[in-house]
């Protein structure tokens, strides 16, 4: 009776290390990585959320659609995830720096149009004529929402949250900030603080960490010549 031959283990290790390589990128350097490529990262990084941030500000500013609503973000983030792949980074990395970027992207829009309120916004008062909230689909993550008209009775097409709270009342005044060329919708005003581009703050480093880590494990010992 022929006996059965068992499986070699010797193919495991180059599997391991093979899926570990397509995963989290070959990473083929002892101690530090080459400083060159940690600019590179950070170059690439700091490229990539910039352009993101700086075509729905420019967009904001100008009028135009396609960059203030964050779409030609979007082609940034992806530009950059094809990047990152283009030098061999990992599927999980290159997963992680799409992800980063497009939801920069999506947060993008309202950063922008309040970089262009606080540049050229003037504020002036409104009167309340309804105010939204408690249950129901009007209550936006907690917010109160005030529909107001404007000194000489038109109506807002938005609905202001900033300064609408529990105890506002129909006939009240609050205070909105509005743009004089009319390229982004008005807001409450808001007292005075960090920037409108603060809150991407977080979002653009997690950007950047991700990239220069991509494009770091990304490196490749060179052949033999």
């Amino acid at each position: 009776m022929r006996r059965r031959r068992r499986p070699s283990t010797h193919a495991e290790p180059h599997l391991m290390a093979h899926l570990r390589t397509m995963v989290w990128g070959p990473a083929e350097f002892v101690g530090l990585p080459p400083g060159w490529l940690l600019g590179e990262g950070i170059l690439a990084g700091s490229l990539g959320a910039a352009a993101i941030v700086g075509t729905a500000v420019l967009g904001a500013w100008t009028g135009r659609p396609s960059l203030a609503d964050g779409e030609a973000g979007l082609v940034c983030a992806v530009a950059l995830a094809l990047y990152v792949a283009l030098v061999g980074a990992g599927r999980a990395l290159i997963g992680v720096t799409a992800l980063l970027g497009v939801c920069l992207a999506l947060q993008a829009p309202q950063a922008a149009a309040g970089v262009v309120l606080a540049e050229r916004g003037r504020v002036q008062s409104v009167v309340v004529t309804s105010v939204e909230g408690g249950r129901g689909p009007d209550r936006e993550h907690g917010r109160y929402l005030c529909s107001v008209t404007d000194h000489d009775g038109v109506p807002l097409k938005v609905r202001i949250w900033r300064g609408c709270e529990v105890g506002t009342r129909p006939g009240d005044a609050l205070a909105v900030v509005y743009d004089p060329e009319g390229r982004v919708p008005p807001r409450g005003a808001a007292p005075e603080g960090p920037g409108p581009l603060r809150d991407l703050a977080p979002w653009g480093a997690a950007l950047i960490a991700a990239t220069v880590t991509a494009v770091v494990r990304s490196y490749r010992l060179p052949g033999p010549s």
